[in-house]
């Protein structure tokens, strides 16, 4: 009995340790992703922020590479941006992803190109070249921003649908709540029904007759009716009969 007891809290401190020890791993990954996170946007800003400056320092072939650089990475992370933030809504986005991830991986390749370019010496042949590389930028670029404003549109849509059937529906609920203004019978207002004259043959209770109501139902006696005799009792006299002399 004392052996199992001891293996059981032996095999509850090791569960408390190997949870312990997942826990720190997860909290350090996370920790680890935010930094890199945080890196990998303070470089972009750095490298966006240099490219601007070329463009307005150095005019010509240098200039120009930096400048379709500049626009190259613009384009391509608003609609990486535009599709991630909408793929959580729609899931119909997930092939207009797919298909970004191959325009990626052409956005990334002119990229490096463009940047081994930036230090090359001959600036005739760099001259020579950068048609051909503004035409694959902007290839690049419209594909890029047709995918992002598809995406975008797709999204006002729904919420223009969304927007014209909550109206509807609030239409309907003010014509209900402005319901009062009708003038409906008491049947309608819900009102009870006043009680059947005949109290017997309603089935419900009545008030009493008052005296004088019913004085005026009794048919009026006449004037020259005779006098309703009363009963005979014994103390009485009886009357005496008429002399006929």
């Amino acid at each position: 009995m004392v052996g199992t007891l001891i293996t059981v809290i032996a095999l509850l401190f090791l569960l408390f340790v190997v949870l312990g020890a997942y826990a720190t791993v997860k909290v350090i990954g996370a920790a680890k992703r935010g930094v890199d996170r945080t890196i990998s946007q303070a470089r972009r800003t750095v490298e966006d922020t240099t490219l601007r400056a070329r463009t307005l320092a150095q005019p010509g072939p240098t200039g120009e590479l930096a400048e379709l650089r500049l626009k190259l990475r613009t384009s391509m992370r608003a609609t990486q941006d535009a599709l991630h933030a909408g793929v959580a809504d729609d899931e119909s986005l997930k092939e207009s992803l797919g298909l970004f991830e191959r325009l990626s991986a052409h956005g990334h390749e002119l990229d490096d190109e463009l940047k081994r370019l930036e230090s090359e010496p001959d600036r005739a042949t760099l001259a020579a070249r950068l048609p051909a590389l503004r035409e694959r930028t902007e290839r690049i670029t419209q594909s890029a921003d047709s995918l992002r404003w598809a995406a975008r549109d797709r999204a006002r849509r729904f919420a223009d649908d969304d927007l014209d059937s909550l109206s509807a529906q609030i239409d309907v609920e003010a014509g209900a709540l402005r319901h009062w203004t009708e003038e409906p019978g008491p049947a309608a207002a819900g009102w009870p029904e006043a009680p059947a004259a005949d109290g017997a043959a309603s089935g419900g209770q009545t008030w009493p007759e008052s005296p004088e109501s019913r004085r005026a139902e009794e048919p009026t006696r006449s004037a020259i009716d005779p006098p309703v005799r009363g009963p005979a009792y014994p103390w009485q006299k009886k009357p005496r009969p008429e002399s006929t002399t």
